[in-house]
C-alpha cells in the first residue's frame, strides 16, 4: 500500500490546488457596486447584435476536432516515456500502432484541407 501513497497524495492536493484559487476571491468581493451599465452584455465596445443561436459553419466544429486530436497522444505518449525502460515489446509497438493511427488521421485531415482557411 505504501507505493499508492505519493498517488493518493497527489489524489489530495491536486483538488485543492484548483479549488483554492477558485474561493480565495468571494471573501474579498461585494456586490454593493452593481450597476446596470455593469451588468449589461458587452460585445467589443458595441450593443450585442443578432441572435446568440445561429448557426455556425461545420469548419468551426472540424477546427476544434483538429485541436482535440493531440489532447490524447500527450496523455498515453507521457506515461510510455517515463516507463519505457520497463515495457515489454507488445507495449512499444502498441504504442506505435497508436501513434501511427493518429498520424494517418492528421494526414488524412491536412490531405481534406480541414485546416485550410477561406
Amino acid at each position: 500500500m505504501s507505493e499508492f501513497a505519493p498517488i493518493c497524495i497527489y489524489l489530495v492536493i491536486s483538488p485543492l490546488v484548483s479549488l483554492i484559487p477558485l474561493g480565495v476571491p468571494f471573501p474579498f468581493s461585494s456586490n454593493s457596486s452593481t450597476y446596470p451599465e455593469k451588468l449589461s452584455a458587452y460585445e467589443c465596445g458595441f450593443d450585442p447584435s443578432g441572435d446568440a443561436r445561429s448557426r455556425f459553419d461545420i469548419r468551426f466544429y472540424l477546427v476544434s476536432i483538429l485541436f482535440i486530436i493531440p489532447d490524447p497522444e500527450v496523455t498515453f505518449s507521457f506515461p510510455w516515456a517515463v516507463s519505457l525502460n520497463k515495457i515489454d515489446p507488445f507495449g512499444s509497438w502498441s504504442m506505435m500502432a497508436f501513434l501511427l493511427i493518429l498520424t494517418i488521421g492528421s494526414l488524412y485531415e491536412w490531405k481534406r484541407g480541414a485546416s485550410d482557411r477561406e
